[in-house]
């Protein structure tokens, strides 16, 4: 089985929010649920790609004042949609809610804004830095998804990009 990075966030926009494995488990009786084999490297290969491209992105949830109440499953990072993302259910995903036993995750957007936000500014120095033009214009448009994908400000971020890129 194959999914696209709009289709692995389709799958994540069913639940929410997902772990690793939890996605890996739903691309895995997806692709029963379709007749068709799965190749574990590949899968993680999916999941990395769309993590890159910001199609999905990387929650961070809060860890309890009381770390003895917070649960493993707490704290453990979440992938939802990013700003990237155009989320595309693949066949038969609409049955996955039914089959797995997943909660519904909702997250907190202004805080996963500011997650993705400084995870940008990281990627963008480091683009910068490499004289990695490619990367760096990547990341470009990524600033420009962002600020319509959440209220958060880019501009300072875009600038930093668009200064190292070549003028025509």
């Amino acid at each position: 089985m194959s999914a696209t990075g709009d289709e692995l966030a389709g799958v994540v926009d069913l639940f929410g929010a997902l772990t690793r494995e939890e996605l890996s488990q739903a691309l895995t009786e997806l692709a029963f649920k379709q007749g068709s084999e799965v190749d574990d490297a590949a899968v993680t290969d999916a999941i990395e790609s769309a993590t890159s491209e910001y199609v999905l992105v990387e929650y961070d949830p809060e860890a309890s004042d009381d770390a003895s109440d917070a649960s493993d499953e707490d704290t453990e990072p979440l992938l939802t949609i990013g700003p990237a993302a155009f989320p595309t259910l693949p066949p038969n995903a609409e049955d996955l809610p039914h089959i797995l036993d997943y909660e519904t995750r909702s997250v907190d957007r202004d805080r996963l804004a500011e997650q993705v936000r400084d995870r940008l500014q990281a990627e963008a120095e480091d683009a910068i830095a490499a004289d990695d033009d490619s990367r760096a214009a990547e990341l470009l448009d990524v600033s420009y998804d962002m600020e319509a994908w959440a209220d958060i400000e880019t501009d300072e971020i875009r600038a930093s990009l668009t200064a190292a890129l070549p003028q025509d």
